[in-house]
């Protein structure tokens, strides 16, 4: 047997060792003292070298060295942390409080976040009118949310995950400046929705030379958007907001950022948001003080 190819990375092997096998051709993989050889029998080697040549040529648009973020799934319970937030708050609200005054005090109310309320489109986030819109955000929260942690870490998801939830809020209201009021996570849902998009997306325009596939991803998104965000109560244009949000978002954080960042960023992020949360339930105390 002879080299064919040498110096090269173990996935780069593997990919031609799998072209070479499917068309009969023998070979083996050996490590080298540069990276990894690709070993052929002389009777073959230019039907090989041949075969080689025209994969690579073939595979020219296909590059997978930008592929954002450079990272496998990991497994995360961010999701159930964010389904167990929800929870506690819709109880601790229904049983402690009165629900009406609560919500007229921390709801997305458009017209107080135009007077400078702002503090309003984070806890509206954590409100919801009854039993049925809660199940209806717990179950995006826990899929969305858990999909976007997994890419970003725990901490920095979350972050992203609540500032595309409070852009939506905040552009929902300037566009209905008065007489409107919102409450609930599905503007933070859709917003992780529009993250997990964008991602897609970015991994579609840097590792294929289709546009229609290019496309795809945030098709997809908009169809799962109106099919599950645009029934007769739900507030559509918090949905989209939310969304685009969650896009814009994404091509900014994935664009730059090729790998999660590590544990003790993650660990402030979370804080961050902890931060962001608190500050915004004490607000009103500090607006009549």
């Amino acid at each position: 047997m002879q080299i064919l190819l040498d110096s090269l990375k173990r996935e780069q092997a593997d990919s031609f060792g799998l072209v070479l096998l499917s068309s009969g051709i023998q070979h083996e993989i050996r490590r080298g003292e540069k990276g990894w050889a690709l070993w052929v029998a002389k009777d073959a080697s230019e039907a090989a070298e041949n075969l080689l040549k025209t994969y690579q040529d073939e595979n020219k648009g296909f590059k997978t060295s930008k592929e954002i973020p450079r990272v496998t799934y990991q497994r995360t319970w961010s999701g159930a942390v964010g389904v167990f937030v929800l929870l506690v708050c819709h109880v601790a609200i229904a049983l402690g409080y009165d629900a009406g005054s609560f919500h007229r005090l921390y709801g997305s109310s458009a017209q107080h976040v135009v007077n400078g309320e702002w503090y309003r489109c984070a806890t509206a986030l954590l409100l919801h009118a009854d039993s049925v819109h809660l199940v209806g955000n717990l179950v995006g929260m826990a899929i969305f949310a858990t999909g976007v942690c997994s890419i970003t870490g725990w901490g920095v998801g979350w972050l992203l995950i609540l500032a595309a939830g409070i852009s939506g809020n905040l552009i929902n209201a300037y566009v209905y400046e008065y007489g409107h009021n919102s409450i609930g996570a599905s503007t933070a849902v859709f917003g992780a929705l529009g993250l997990l998009s964008s991602y897609q997306l970015l991994k579609k325009i840097r590792m294929s030379g289709s546009r229609f596939q290019v496309l795809l991803p945030l098709g997809a998104g908009l169809a799962l958007l109106a099919f599950t965000g645009s029934s007769s109560h739900t507030d559509i244009m918090a949905h989209l907001f939310g969304f685009l949000s969650g896009v814009a978002l994404g091509f900014v954080y994935y664009g730059l950022v090729q790998h999660p960042s590590r544990w003790r960023y993650q660990f402030g992020a979370s804080i961050c948001v902890a931060g962001v949360l608190a500050m915004s339930w004490i607000s009103p105390i500090l607006w009549s003080s």
